[in-house]
């Protein structure tokens, strides 16, 4: 049985992640992220851009990473938090509180601050109504759906037929649910369930617990899947030519043109002892974050995110392969090619068979989460009430997480292994491109996202005039790597921090109180009316949603701020 890891004390463990990344100096046009083998090919380099003297990196230098590099770990974000996080910095529990808490704010009084709208208060339950009364009630056989074990195609008109309290059907992802024998056993109450009743619940289930393993807690609740036209139709015998090698030499209409990019394809070829993939993104911006690749048995997955869509090659391999390979990007054409090594070196007539999603090109929002096991290789304090986690990636796994982005974990009640999600997150690396000025608005743990856009920046942004950090904690105990932050602020003049505490002691002689328009007017202090600048901001709901307010009323605009929920 699998959870979402929740931390129920103020000193639980955390649950964000980080490995130091590739050293981000290497203008490279077209790279490579080999697991074990030496491309045909080697890449092609191309002239260094003329940059300003190389500044300090936040990290690994700085801000020293708990463990040695992990080859393959990840970052991670923890489902239970309210704080999103990016690769590198594994972060801590939120404060103790749930419907109600103080935030970092001053609202000019000392009412409760009301939960965020996306919090839902949990709701008593029945007696016999707990969690491990469900898990019996769904292994006693009994009938969930009332389809005596079928599954069905549901029409849009069929979905919303079942509205009711006791006929209640909900779409998550594409399948149908019969949720209506849950009913009593939801923590957040009936009525949570009923405003998504007899239609598609993804957006209200992702906005409340999106890290939450609803596939397994309501299996025997389902009713089947969406009817729906695929995104690009194919006949089996187009599908056929794909797999074995041929493109068909003309393409299926591209139906989202309208309203996203334009379609990829793939092709594939061979030697004697290798296969590789080839991707045709037609994007000139895909990078090795861009793309995700798993081999679990005979079962290879690649994913390729393009702008808000996702491109998925999900096949049975017809022969057998090893464990390492390596994926490649050609960036300026927008190619990826996945090499592959054989067990033996005999000739494939085909590629594979295709499996659920194989060749679709949809929205991301709609592709759901992807889970892998990793193995929990360490963990260090980092606070009195913040670890930090190093996890390794199994070596058939190629993960990248991108800057401003997080994953999900998915930890199961025993053993060292822990379930990591695809990377999440709408952060735009190209927002960073000729900035002048850089603001980092961050609570507690919502430093965690900071880090690598902080470092990405000082690092790779040439017009980069000024980054500011304004850290906002309870005590000077809580603040995470200070003396790192200080440090770097003394080798690179670009950077400076300052810390506000909400429960000062008496000797503290820094910024005290809560995010408010008097310290943000003083804080936030642009070049010119014309200088880019980009303010990023990241930490409980309430500090975000307050902090977006307090922008927008200083004449700040939509394009100039960027908030990480998650």
């Amino acid at each position: 049985m699998e959870i979402a890891k929740r931390t129920e004390n103020g000193s639980g463990q955390c649950v964000h992640l980080c490995r130091p990344p590739p050293a981000p100096d290497l203008p490279m046009q077209h790279r490579g992220a080999d697991s074990g083998y030496n491309a045909l090919a080697p890449p092609r380099a191309y002239p260094a851009p003329s940059l300003p003297p190389a500044p300090s990196r936040l990290l690994p230098s700085d801000l020293p990473a708990p463990h040695p590099p992990c080859p393959g770990s990840a970052a991670v974000r923890s489902p239970g938090s309210r704080f999103a996080s990016s690769l590198r910095v594994l972060c801590s529990p939120p404060r103790r509180s749930a419907v109600f808490w103080r935030p970092w704010i001053d609202d000019g009084g000392e009412k409760e601050q009301e939960a965020p709208h996306n919090a839902v208060e949990a709701v008593p339950l029945k007696q016999g109504r707990s969690l491990m009364d469900w898990i019996r009630l769904t292994k006693s056989g009994k009938d969930l759906t009332g389809l005596k074990g079928r599954l069905i195609e549901v029409t849009e008109e069929e979905l919303k037929k079942h509205n009711k309290k006791d006929d209640c059907w909900i779409c998550i992802r594409g399948f149908v649910y019969n949720v209506s024998p849950y009913m009593e056993y939801h923590p957040g109450g009936e009525d949570e369930l009923m405003r998504a009743a007899g239609s598609d619940g993804t957006d209200l289930f992702d906005q409340v617990h999106r890290w939450v393993n609803y596939e397994s807690m309501l299996k025997e609740c389902l009713v089947g899947r969406m009817a729906m036209k695929p995104a690009f139709p194919k006949d089996y015998h187009e599908e056929k030519k794909v797999l074995n090698g041929m493109l068909p030499q003309s393409q299926v209409t591209d139906t989202l043109a309208k309203e996203g990019p334009s379609s990829p394809s793939y092709d594939w070829f061979q030697t004697d002892s290798l296969v590789t993939i080839v991707i045709y993104t037609k994007q000139k911006d895909i990078n090795l974050d861009s793309v995700i690749v798993d081999h679990r048995d005979d079962s290879f997955r690649a994913e390729t995110v393009i702008k808000d869509y996702s491109y998925l090659v999900h096949v049975a391999l017809s022969h057998e392969i090893q464990e390492d390979f390596s994926v490649l990007v050609v960036e300026n054409v927008g190619k990826i090619e996945i090499v592959l090594k054989k067990k033996e070196n005999t000739s494939w007539k085909c590629l594979g068979h295709p499996q659920e999603n194989h060749n679709s090109f949809i929205p991301k929002k709609d592709t759901g989460l992807f889970y892998r096991k990793c193995q929990l290789v360490s963990k260090e304090d980092v606070t009195h009430d913040t670890k930090l986690f190093c996890l390794m990636l199994p070596p058939s796994t190629h993960l990248e997480v991108p800057v401003g982005q997080h994953v999900y974990l998915r930890l199961p009640i025993t053993g060292d292994y822990v379930s990591v999600s695809n990377p999440e997150g709408n952060f735009i690396i190209s927002q960073l491109q000729e900035l002048e000025d850089l603001f980092l608005l961050a609570a507690g743990t919502g430093f965690t996202p900071m880090v690598k856009v902080l470092n990405y920046a000082l690092t790779n942004i040439p017009s980069l005039r000024k980054v500011k950090l304004m850290f906002f904690n309870k005590t000077e105990d809580d603040i995470i790597w200070r003396s790192q932050l200080e440090k770097l602020a003394f080798k690179d003049k670009r950077f400076e921090v300052e810390f506000v505490l909400s429960a000062p002691t008496s000797e503290w002689s820094g910024k005290q109180g809560y995010i408010s328009p008097a310290l943000l007017s003083e804080f936030l202090k642009r070049r010119s009316d014309t200088s880019k600048v980009l303010i990023c901001l990241c930490g409980p709901t309430p500090f975000t949603e307050q902090g977006m307010k307090m922008l927008h009323d200083l004449n700040f605009s939509k394009d100039e701020i960027h908030s990480f929920t998650a």
